[in-house]
């Protein structure tokens, strides 16, 4: 049990039989009146955002989220696979679970699979990764005190902007979270 009383960021906790993740609170004390705590939560199922305020004496019971790195192996139409590298079982996911910065995510590469009671409901792409530049208009000779940009088309199939220097077969680091270009590899 956790009461409302002792929230942190970070704090997962049931609540109306959803699973809520703390993302900022507040202990508010007012001259007059009883104190309350003031929060912004998450509901880590739907990735949905409100805003609540509790008792400090509330409490709720705590939600244990499982988070299992695994290895993305393949997909097959909209069912993708990730094997568990401890017993080598294949755990079958929906692309709906699947989170945006997973278009970067190429076959072998390792993702944290996050599950509540044994149902998944996200996974994550490293947050770093490495690609090869398949698609890319060459650069304009001269224009680099701009620090202008174009676009290119990575092995996975997905488009980022990176600087005019960047040619066809070069290897870039990206950012998964912003989908930004990094550096050469």
């Amino acid at each position: 049990m956790v009461t409302a009383g002792d929230f942190r960021n970070g704090v997962t906790f049931e609540l109306d039989g959803n699973v809520m993740q703390i993302i900022e609170f507040q202990h508010v004390k007012p001259g007059k009146g009883a104190a309350f705590v003031r929060t912004k939560i998450r509901n880590v199922i739907t990735g949905s955002v409100t805003e609540r305020t509790f008792s400090p004496t509330d409490k709720f019971e705590n939600a244990t989220i499982d988070r299992k790195d695994m290895q993305y192996s393949y997909n097959d139409g909209d069912i993708y696979f990730f094997m568990d590298q401890d017993t080598y079982e294949m755990l079958p996911i929906d692309k709906e679970v699947l989170g945006d910065d997973f278009i970067f995510v190429k076959e072998n590469d390792i993702c944290r699979v996050m599950s509540y009671k044994g149902k998944v409901f996200g996974v994550e792409a490293p947050m770093f990764v490495t690609l090869e530049i398949t698609d890319t208009e060459p650069g304009i000779r001269g224009d680099t005190a701009t620090g202008a940009t174009k676009n290119a088309t990575v092995e996975t199939g997905a488009v980022i902007r990176v600087p005019l220097f960047i040619n066809n077969g070069d290897i870039v680091k990206i950012d998964t979270r912003t989908g930004e270009y990094l550096e050469r590899a």
